[in-house]
């Protein structure tokens, strides 16, 4: 079954930026168990950090960067799963059984597939990634973007506290 999904992601009011205009999200699940998530960037690219691309493996911290997410989770109980998504094609993947508690990396049947896009005013992040022992139904997005100054812009499908906070229960607000 493929539905697709195309979200504007709004910036958190927490870390403005006039680096970036707007930030993108396609999400498709196409297969079972397998999720397609799309960034498109429109920014004026000259004045972001974009890490190089590298060796596709797995790489902690990636947050602290340019950086896109998803967090995944089913209809009932707290347990969710984390993507992160560096333009470096590097990747994690974590598990939690509740909001930011039990955190642990978790090992997908084959490592996410990472292409990665620049055109002028425009940067293009795709991930491909199967997990075969969770059903997800409800999803947060996210990305965080950095700028040469090392300034970072947090934008998220919903922001529900002032301070940004991807995990929060109340931003798994898309629908699949």
């Amino acid at each position: 079954m493929h539905r697709p999904f195309h979200r504007v992601v709004p910036l958190h009011p927490y870390a403005p930026t006039e680096a970036v205009a707007a930030v993108d999200v396609h999400v498709s699940t196409e297969h079972p168990n397998a999720l397609t998530f799309h960034y498109v960037v429109d920014a004026d690219l000259t004045r972001l950090r974009i890490p190089p691309r590298t060796e596709s493996t797995r790489a902690d911290e990636l947050w602290k960067h340019t950086c896109f997410e998803a967090f995944l989770r089913g209809d009932t109980g707290t347990a969710y799963i984390e993507l992160n998504v560096s333009p470096s094609t590097q990747w994690a993947l974590y598990a939690f059984d509740d909001y930011r508690q039990g955190m642990r990396p978790l090992s997908p049947p084959q490592p996410p597939f990472i292409d990665v896009e620049q055109a002028e005013g425009r940067f293009e992040a795709r991930a491909y990634v199967r997990l075969d022992t969770v059903s997800v139904t409800r999803v947060a997005l996210a990305a965080i973007i950095e700028e040469n100054t090392g300034h970072l812009s947090y934008w998220a499908l919903n922001h529900p506290g002032h301070k940004p906070d991807f995990h929060h229960p109340e931003s798994f607000t898309l629908q699949l």
